[in-house]
């Protein structure tokens, strides 16, 4: 029987156990080794707060080996921090504008992912330690040899200290995914050549866990270098391959796929000496065997892409059939362009540019320099509508005001005015003002609790000495699970201690830290409210507004196009292509920042399925340059006269829908206060019938506009209940399954009825920066 209390602690508890203890560890033996072994006061400081400035108060993902990675390549930038932060302290103007410019670039570090993202508030304290009095340049020495000595402790505790297992290699997620999709081709190559339920929730599983919310932070391929984007690239491309064979049509009656064929027909092939009829899905089958190898470390030799490639040729060259088989072949060449893309990726994630790359279009990064991406990501978003300047700019401006309100003033241990600013600012100005209340009440309790420790010991050191290692194991443990309150008031008691070893200390020490977090509270309430206080919510509004009308402009450019003909070209992207994928770029970030954000201010927003937004632009985005940029120059007649006003009626009613959904997200002034309501053309209506005698383009056109009427149809709910929280939503593999059952039951009962499959795009996110 179970006692009062659990047996083992809940998992919460034990990571952040196994952190502080870590962080324990490394500071207080750097505090005592320096204090009490060297006598060095200021080095001894930075020790202790350089370990959990960068452990205690950030938030490093991975493991420990990871972790220790990276704060190795960080020491270097702390040194720099450190310099900078003791020469600019002397004056205050200078201290200031320091701030302003180096807060702001610490900030704006999370466009580079993860990594990037959890290491800045740690970097933020290491300059701001050193802002503060006493203004000594000469002791510069000692502060950058305590930081260091602190971090190497920090660094041995990470590796050697409980380290955690291994998470699953991002590479071996994909090639898991890359084996499912070679295992799904092959169960389609016989009858009933569509994949059993057991098989598409294998498939789907595989899919969702190549999205980034079931990442590892650590693992996620966020960076802007060429392998990361690849990786990137390859991970988003299996998904899509996943995605498109769960909705593959099953051939027409009475079509006889090869490896049915193979038995009956392989005798009279050889004696009749005819060539082997196309496989294209036996071809998938080996590119996804031999990407998954290639992503483990072996060295294919490559035979699988060329195949697949000749095969794909050979499936658009094939002669024209009946509607049933020409839906059918298109939904063919979409795997096969999937499979293509997966395969190139995953070659340039393992070679860099070394990889041999057919053509710039969708692998634009692949001989491009990692400073020239850097900057390309960096300068994508500095502009007001990304919430990462945003953000950076909230922040900056509130630590330069808590700067020059503290020099000005000369509050004492000024440097927890601008901790408090920095660590308890929020994304919103509700968010801020809630987290605030709770920080101001923790911290008014911790300052009791320190003011009377102080008062009772006096100025025993031994006491606050002892008390000390304790009492930060504690902190750091319930800290991060028990919230911001119960962290301010724990901390409180803990910089007391600190701070009465360093130099005699009485109960005011503790009316001094709670002045100062409140000051810093002001501060940062001040600022959420005047810098964006409703965080990504209508950021979030805007980016899909602008998404859509791009969106709109391109169906109408590329329906166009295709009913007139003419030449194409592989270097030519689709009209509006750049435009949509940095839009993309804004509204992704709006939306990841969102997802973490409480409902804003003002009376409750209708819910909308904001992710149904960005996957009608990635398929907006796929589509056109799927059917605008071949993979060689080609000449493509017109249309015939039906299916052009056919194509073309159907591209203005899904463009008249992204619109109508544009301006009810984002209304103008001029904007009625009850827009019209939207009903958004389903992909049964907005089909017409099939012109007698149409082209190739004409079916693979529309398909791509029934799957943006599909997604019109999610966003036409008023009660849309959002999909999963999660900014990689070029493929979404359920819904994807759904409308392919539909597909398949219309397909197998009535041969003149249509079929839609969703088109599903292989770029990944990263790869859409202006």
């Amino acid at each position: 029987m179970g006692g009062p209390f659990p047996r083992r602690l809940p998992p919460a508890y034990r990571a952040a156990a196994r952190r502080a203890l870590r962080v324990t560890i490394a500071a207080g033996t750097g505090f005592y080794v320096l204090l009490y072994g060297f006598d060095l006061a200021v080095g001894a400081t930075y020790a202790l707060f350089g370990a959990i400035a960068m452990a205690g108060l950030s938030h490093l993902p991975g493991s420990g080996r990871q972790r220790a990675t990276l704060l190795v390549s960080v020491v270097p930038v702390c040194w720099v921090l450190i310099t900078l932060g003791t020469y600019l302290s002397v004056r205050t103007w200078s201290a200031v504008l320091g701030m302003l410019v180096v807060g702001f670039a610490l900030a704006f570090m999370a466009v580079g992912g993860p990594r990037f993202a959890g290491a800045a508030t740690g970097l933020q304290l290491m300059y701001i330690l050193p802002s503060f009095p006493p203004y000594d340049p000469g002791s510069l020495g000692e502060r950058l040899a305590g930081a260091t000595f602190g971090l190497a402790l920090l660094i041995v505790a990470e590796i050697t200290l409980l380290p955690e297992p291994p998470a699953l290699p991002y590479r071996e997620r994909a090639a898991r995914a890359a084996d499912g999709a070679a295992r799904c081709a092959d169960r389609l190559r016989t009858a009933p050549y569509t994949l059993p339920e057991a098989a598409q929730r294998t498939a789907r599983a595989l899919s969702t866990g190549l999205r980034s919310s079931q990442v590892p932070e650590a693992e996620r391929p966020a960076g802007a270098g060429v392998r990361q984007r690849a990786l990137a690239h390859t991970g988003l491309a299996t998904r899509t391959l996943l995605g498109r064979l769960t909705v593959l049509p099953p051939p027409p009656q009475g079509a006889v796929p090869p490896a049915d064929d193979d038995g009956a027909g392989a005798a009279e092939g050889a004696q009749a000496g005819a060539t082997q009829r196309p496989d294209p899905l036996r071809a998938v089958m080996e590119v996804a065997r031999e990407t998954a190898d290639r992503l483990r470390g072996r060295v294919p030799d490559g035979r699988a892409h060329t195949a697949l490639q000749q095969e794909r040729q050979a499936l658009a060259a094939a002669e024209d059939g009946s509607p049933a088989a020409l839906r059918r072949n298109a939904a063919l060449l979409e795997v096969a362009d999937a499979a293509l893309a997966m395969s190139t990726a995953a070659d340039i994630a393992v070679r860099g540019r070394a990889a041999d790359v057919p053509a710039p279009g969708r692998f634009w990064y692949a001989r491009q320099r990692a400073p020239r991406l850097w900057w390309r990501r960096l300068s994508g978003h500095t502009a007001g509508r990304s919430v990462f300047f945003q953000n950076a700019v909230r922040i900056s401006l509130a630590l330069a005001a808590a700067r020059l309100i503290a020099g000005i003033d000369t509050l004492p241990h000024g440097f927890w005015v601008l901790l408090a600013t920095l660590t308890l600012t929020r994304t919103t100005v509700r968010e801020t003002r809630k987290t605030e209340r709770k920080a101001l009440t923790g911290t008014l309790v911790g300052a009791l609790v320190a003011a009377t420790l102080l008062a009772v010991v006096g100025t025993d050191i031994e006491v606050y000495a002892v008390a000390l290692p304790p009492l930060m194991l504690v902190t750091f443990t319930l800290g991060p699970v028990k919230g911001v309150g119960w962290a301010q008031a724990l901390f409180t008691v803990v910089v007391a201690l600190v701070f009465a070893q360093l130099a005699p200390a009485t109960w005011q020490l503790a009316e001094f830290r709670l002045l100062d977090v409140l000051t810093g509270s002001a501060i940062g309430a001040v600022f959420g409210l005047l810098a964006w206080p409703r965080g990504a919510h209508d950021e979030l509004r805007r980016s899909v507004a602008v998404l859509l009308r791009i969106a709109a402009e391109i169906v109408v450019a590329t329906t166009a196009q295709i009913a007139a003909g003419g030449r194409r070209v592989p270097v030519v992207t689709a009209p509006g292509h750049r435009s949509l994928q940095h839009a993309l770029v804004m509204a992704e970030s709006a939306y990841a920042q969102y997802q973490s954000e409480p409902q804003g201010l003002g009376p409750p927003q209708v819910r909308r399925d904001w992710q149904a937004a960005l996957i009608a632009a990635h398929h907006t985005l796929w589509g056109a340059d799927r059917l605008l940029v071949p993979a060689e120059p080609v000449v493509i007649p017109p249309l015939g006269r039906e299916a052009s006003e056919s194509v073309i009626r159907t591209g203005d009613r899904v463009a008249a829908g992204m619109l109508l959904t544009s301006a009810r997200m984002d209304p103008t002034g001029d904007t009625a206060e009850t827009p019209a309501p939207l009903h958004a053309p389903t992909a049964s209506a907005t089909m017409a019938a099939d012109p007698p005698g149409a082209a190739r383009a004409y079916y693979a056109t529309m398909s791509w506009l029934a799957s943006l009427a599909t997604d019109l149809e999610r966003l036409a709910a008023e009660n849309a209940t959002e999909a999963e929280t999660d900014t990689d939503t070029d493929t979404d593999t359920e819904s994807d399954s759904k409308q392919g059952q539909g597909q398949r039951q219309r397909a197998t009962t009535v041969a003149a009825s249509r079929a839609h499959p969703a088109s599903a795009p292989d770029d990944p996110r990263s790869t859409h920066e202006q």
